[in-house]
């Protein structure tokens, strides 16, 4: 009996505190009005959309009191290595649906083309990279995710912007409260925009009135290109080239800072994969050097449309899908060099390493356990300073090194 007791106080007393945290939830909504207000927002789509809105605490990336703050949905346990993330049968798959997708929308890709320079096949890639082309089903309420974000996310005061202009897209007519379903971060439509993303980069390209990155193939392409264009993009560039590392390649050279024309890096020996002959105009381009698994798989000088793809997901790797996701709907050959069976370290130990490499003055970039650009560079220089064979990559062996230098 005492323990039934016991059970249901405690019961009572975890209710009592949810009911609190909403309303707590609920008034900082409310505050909010006035901001939605001067954004625009009707004071009939705030109370509507707003009645009855409750967070979600299962949401990653979130701080909240009494437990431990939680990462980003795609922190995984272990480091995701380029052969995982780049598989050839996904590849395959997306590149056939591309190319019948490409013949269906040649009209309005066509004219995206035109219009902003940016090459069909890129839309498409990021398309079918980001939803499946439209296949995949967004798990959230758009609304939600980013109330929740506002409230109690890593990120609050960019949230805060994104829930007001959520409220103000639906307020605009741009989208239904029942259409904005998004991501775990708020990523909403066909080619995933935030709602800040949309008011800056949002085309209505079809012509009906509404920037409909939810419904309208052509919308949702021609916005990806303008947000391609407004960061950056060169028309007539492509986005990297695949070439061959000499054998005394310095890897520690693969960071944005170190560029030099295609053609130079030509004369230092990183020769075009398959014998490719480029056009004197490509050989001025600037050009910076990625090797995605150190010394091992893949190298290839990028153009600065690269970082511009870059500017729409900071990863390398999703650049990359998109890239060569592009290159195959019209030339199915994989990449000339196949990816290396690279061990997996565990995230906890890069950022292990990422932290001894700042305490030494060798890494300035963020810890998030990953192998990116400045980690890979930071572990070369480290290799060198070790006597260690210089690969770029987290290893084992770099990884006891530094575990006995700490």
């Amino acid at each position: 009996m005492a323990l039934t007791v016991a059970i249901a106080a405690i019961l009572c007393g975890a209710s009592l505190a949810h009911a609190a945290a909403d309303a707590a939830f609920t008034q900082f909504i409310v505050s909010l009005w006035p901001e939605a207000q001067a954004a625009g927002v009707s004071r009939a789509t705030f109370d509507a959309e707003t009645k009855g809105l409750e967070p979600d605490y299962k949401l990653p990336d979130l701080i909240l009191p009494g437990r431990p703050a939680t990462g980003a949905a795609t922190q995984a346990e272990f480091v995701q290595v380029p052969a995982d993330y780049i598989r050839e049968p996904s590849i395959i798959k997306l590149a056939e649906e591309g190319q019948r997708l490409m013949a269906k929308h040649r009209a309005a890709l066509t004219a995206i083309e035109q219009r902003f320079g940016v090459p069909g096949t890129i839309v498409l890639a990021i398309w079918g990279r980001e939803t499946d082309y439209g296949r995949y089903t967004l798990p959230y309420d758009g609304l939600r995710v980013m109330a929740t974000q506002a409230y109690v996310g890593r990120r609050k005061d960019q949230y805060r912007n994104e829930f007001i202009l959520a409220l103000k897209l639906i307020s605009d007519g741009e989208v239904t409260r029942k259409d904005m379903r998004a991501s775990w971060a708020g990523a909403t439509g066909l080619t995933q925009f935030l709602p800040s993303e949309l008011y800056k980069h949002g085309v209505d390209f079809d012509g009906d009135g509404r920037r409909d990155i939810w419904h309208s193939v052509p919308d949702a392409l021609a916005s990806a290109a303008q947000q391609l264009v407004n960061k950056g993009w060169q028309p007539g560039v492509r986005w990297a080239y695949e070439v061959q590392a000499p054998a005394n390649a310095d890897c520690t050279m693969g960071v944005p800072e170190v560029t030099k024309p295609i053609g130079e890096w030509i004369r230092d020996g990183f020769a075009p994969v398959r014998g490719e002959k480029l056009k004197a105009a490509e050989l001025v381009e600037p050009a910076s050097l990625l090797q995605p698994e150190g010394i091992y798989g893949p190298a290839f000088l990028t153009t600065k449309n690269y970082f511009v793809i870059k500017e729409y997901n900071f990863s390398d790797l999703y650049v990359l899908y998109v890239g060569h996701l592009s290159d195959r709907m019209t030339t199915p050959q994989p990449f000339a060099t196949p990816w290396s069976a690279s061990t997996q370290l565990r995230t906890a130990d890069v950022e292990a390493m990422q932290r001894h490499l700042t305490r030494v003055g060798l890494y300035t970039d963020k810890l998030d356990g990953k192998a990116g650009m400045k980690t890979r560079a930071a572990l070369g220089a480290y290799q060198k300073k070790a006597g260690l064979k210089v690969d770029c990559w987290p290893s084992e062996a770099v990884l006891r090194s530094i575990s006995a230098a700490r």
